[in-house]
């Protein structure tokens, strides 16, 4: 059978091979630490869970409209007003089978083959690979620590071209957790202006941020900006709905329009009933977000403070997200060769910094149990001490 040219170009996901290294060892009866996961290991907050319960026995378990429940779009609408100062009507709004799928519904109706997008290393691993779904050419623009892993405007400049069309923006970062500043957005902002590009900014984080630090979204800078802005967002990571498959684009009505017809042809409709379980999410007390938030507080120290007793590995402290990205340059070991020694050796899962544009780095989330990270940190360091 030959598959098509589209398939073979893309690369299989390498945290998911992590994790089914890990499960296997675990259905062995290994005592596996989990570093892996990109979600929190909190339960849904029961208000939300009750919402999707009332909206099935209402039966609302029919089909509904491609785009979304006109009550979440206007929900979502009113979020990005009053929270990210957006604005943004309901007709800006398409809901999506999850935040991913808002920027692969994005790509498929944006880019052409042979246009351009920018995108900082270190990146989400999916971003390249949903360029290439589309036709479109990634365009990887390297970052480090001096720059805090973030872009700066005279790289960004730089790397613009006659063909590119879009900059993905992540900020909060995976899986870097660091979060562009104002002043830094607003240097940015007048790139995008002054070239004449397009960015989506992917604020999937945006509700776990640390130590006081300002959420800015880049499309409340000015009307110039906010024209050439395109936001994804989700219900995943702040109310620890991952597998609710809620998310959202907001944009331009043109382009909402045509990424909602292309979601009429492949997905259809976000599963109804999930969908008033987001409405409460928007419109029910934000508590549950504050108290997963203030765990996170936690724990980023409790790793953080075990990491810098570690030799040889070095960590920038994550001002969002809930990921630690450590460099393990000093250990001579490429990073998918850390992860499996790691695993194998010590029974800690964690994930490689190779797809995520960083070699030398793996990386590492706090979204579990005090218990799981001291013990996995215990682990970790008699591994590196071993090596020695």
């Amino acid at each position: 059978m030959e598959l098509a040219k589209r398939i073979t170009e893309i690369q299989p996901s390498v945290t998911l091979a992590i994790s089914a290294m890990a499960k296997a060892m675990q259905k062995d009866g290994k005592d596996i630490c989990s570093f892996s996961a990109g979600e929190p290991d909190f339960d849904t907050p029961v208000h939300i869970k009750d919402a999707a319960k009332r909206a099935l026995d209402l039966g609302k378990t029919k089909y509904g409209a491609a785009a979304g429940e006109p009550q979440l779009r206007e929900a979502i609408a009113n979020k990005l007003q009053c929270d990210n100062n957006l604005k943004y009507d309901a007709a800006n709004i398409l809901v999506t089978n999850g935040g991913k799928h808002s920027l692969y519904n994005l790509m498929m109706a944006l880019i052409d083959p042979g246009d351009e997008v920018i995108i900082p290393a270190p990146f989400w691993l999916s971003y390249p690979e949903m360029v290439k779904l589309a036709g479109g050419i990634p365009i990887i623009v390297d970052t480090n620590s001096s720059t805090g892993y973030k872009i700066t405007p005279e790289a960004l400049d730089a790397a613009i071209t006659p063909k590119t069309k879009l900059f993905i923006l992540n900020s909060p970062s995976n899986p870097s957790g660091v979060v562009y500043t104002r002043t830094e957005l607003q240097a940015l902002a007048t790139v995008i202006v002054d070239r004449d590009i397009l960015v989506v900014s992917d604020e999937i984080y945006e509700k776990i941020i640390y130590d006081g630090v300002e959420q800015v979204s880049i499309g409340a800078l000015g009307a110039d900006i906010f024209q050439r802005t395109i936001i994804s967002n989700g219900f995943a990571k702040a109310y620890s709905m991952t597998g609710w498959r809620v998310g959202y684009l907001a944009a331009p009505v043109a382009l909402i329009q045509a990424a909602s017809a292309l979601q009429g042809h492949s997905t259809s409709n976000v599963c109804t009933f999930a969908q008033y379980g987001a409405i409460a999410a928007l419109e029910g007390s934000q508590d549950c977000v504050e108290t997963m938030r203030q765990a996170f507080v936690v724990r980023r120290q409790v790793i953080l403070d075990r990491l810098h007793q570690i030799p040889g590995l070095t960590c920038a402290k994550p001002d969002g997200a809930f990921y630690t990205f450590v460099n393990i340059g000093s250990t001579n070991l490429k990073s998918l060769d850390f992860c499996r020694q790691l695993l194998e050796q010590q029974q800690v899962a964690t994930i490689p910094g190779q797809p995520f544009g960083a070699d030398d780095h793996i990386r590492i989330s706090y979204a579990t149990d005090l218990t799981t990270i001291e013990k996995g940190m215990d682990r970790l360091e008699l591994f590196i001490r071993n090596m020695g």
